[in-house]
């Protein structure tokens, strides 16, 4: 049996970027006035359909200053306005609230206080400490970190198996991971990227305890196995 190390490809000189999104990019903050927060709603799902002004004037049968001043938030639209452009935009009329009322949620973890859980393997040596969760959030992506410990040496391996991708980042030890039909040899510094629906999981516990990062991701309309 062996193992391998790889690295992650760099793009060739004048080939097209990886990301598209700017990680240091500032969003504009969060709209406080009522009025504004609504105009960009109604200009975001505006743009969204590719229709001009103009044809939500005639679709709604708003007058081109009126919704003029909404987008720009200069004024405080009625509630029978509000209802005749969700209908135009396709939109319940509570989307317009969004960028107002919707919170922002963060979790904060102090070391050795991530919540243990019991899960496939942990009988098998394998300690797991969920470092935070944020459900319903903006981004329609559920994030799991967890902490994984492995602390016994065992001829049970379990292998798992779930929609989404995962993120290992070796912190301490030395495991060699499967992921499909490939072995990783994982030491300190170490991270693998995958995804997550190949059966993957610790072939062999090298050097422990070991201790990696599992970051797991999966729409949040899905529900992971």
């Amino acid at each position: 049996m062996t193992t391998k190390r790889e690295t992650a490809e760099q793009p060739e000189h004048g080939g097209r970027a990886p990301f598209s999104q700017d990680p240091h990019a500032v969003r504009e903050p969060k709209e406080n006035n009522l009025e504004m927060a609504i105009g960009h709603e109604v200009r975001a799902y505006r743009k969204k359909l590719g229709i001009t002004v103009t044809d939500l004037a005639a679709a709604t049968g708003i007058s081109l200053g009126m919704l003029s001043k909404i987008e720009n938030g200069n004024i405080s639209p009625s509630l029978t306005t509000l209802q005749s452009l969700s209908r135009a935009l396709g939109v319940p009329l509570t989307a317009f609230f969004r960028r107002y009322e919707e919170p922002r949620n963060a979790v904060f973890v102090k070391a050795g206080e991530g919540v243990e859980l019991e899960r496939r393997g942990t009988r098998a040596g394998h300690q797991y400490n969920l470092l935070g969760h944020i459900d319903n959030n903006s981004s329609g992506v559920i994030v799991e970190p967890y902490l994984i410990t492995l602390t016994a040496d065992s001829d049970v391996f379990p292998t798992f198996q779930h929609e989404g991708m995962e993120f290992l980042y070796m912190l301490e030890g030395e495991v060699v991971y499967r992921h499909g039909d490939q072995l990783f040899q994982m030491q300190p510094g170490d991270s693998l990227f995958f995804d997550a629906d190949a059966p993957h999981g610790p072939e062999q516990l090298v050097k422990l305890p070991s201790r990696y990062l599992s970051i797991i991701s999966y729409p949040q309309q899905s529900t992971r196995g």
